[in-house]
């Protein structure tokens, strides 16, 4: 399964101003912008972070999934929460050739944990042997840095703030993430059951 995203977080959804602000970054000066970019590249390091760790997209854009077998004949999970659309479902079979399917053949059961595209009739259609699935959807909480839920806004900024606090250190790192942060983020966790497999 390869998931692309094929739109990034606009630039305007970043909440700069707001890091500064929690940052306590001195304003009023001509050259208040300067650390903007830096700010910006710790924010989308937050964003991926945290996105990486709960399943959850927090900023909404387009999204491409490649998939060459089936969950179960009649519906599939799909790989992020929340959607909001399904843009498009195609079937490629090992010639690269196309079939788009007909939106009346499945549906979007939306879920906080588990979206699921599923069947309206019988089984999902076969995806052709040597070939592939693939779904363009829309997914995130919204377009804009307000649409977050507040304690996942708050996540990104700590997250966002701790990189920027220590962007010069050079040592390895274990990998995790400040417990503030972890504390915020524990509930939008997927949970994982049978032996790896998502819930």
């Amino acid at each position: 399964m390869i998931l692309i995203e094929e739109t990034a977080v606009p630039q305007a959804a970043l909440p700069v101003v707001q890091l500064k602000a929690h940052l306590r970054l001195g304003t009023g000066f001509s050259d208040d912008d300067v650390q903007d970019a830096v700010l910006e590249s710790f924010l989308r390091a937050a964003f991926a972070t945290i996105e990486a760790r709960t399943g959850k997209i927090l900023i909404e854009r387009e999204f491409s999934w490649e998939l060459t077998r089936w969950q179960t004949p009649c519906e599939q999970a799909m790989p992020v929460a929340p959607i909001s659309l399904i843009i498009s479902f195609g079937l490629r079979n090992r010639m690269d050739d196309t079939e788009i399917v007909d939106p009346s053949e499945y549906k979007l059961l939306p879920d906080m944990q588990r979206p699921v595209m599923r069947s309206t009739g019988v089984n999902l259609p076969v995806i052709p042997k040597g070939g592939a699935a693939d779904i363009r959807f829309i997914a995130g909480f919204g377009s804009t840095w307000g649409a977050l839920p507040a304690d996942l806004g708050q996540a990104v900024l700590l997250l966002a703030a701790h990189f920027y606090e220590h962007r010069n250190e050079t040592a390895m790192s274990d990998g995790n993430i400040p417990f503030g942060v972890s504390s915020l983020i524990e509930r939008y966790r997927t949970v994982r059951l049978l032996g790896g497999g998502r819930d």
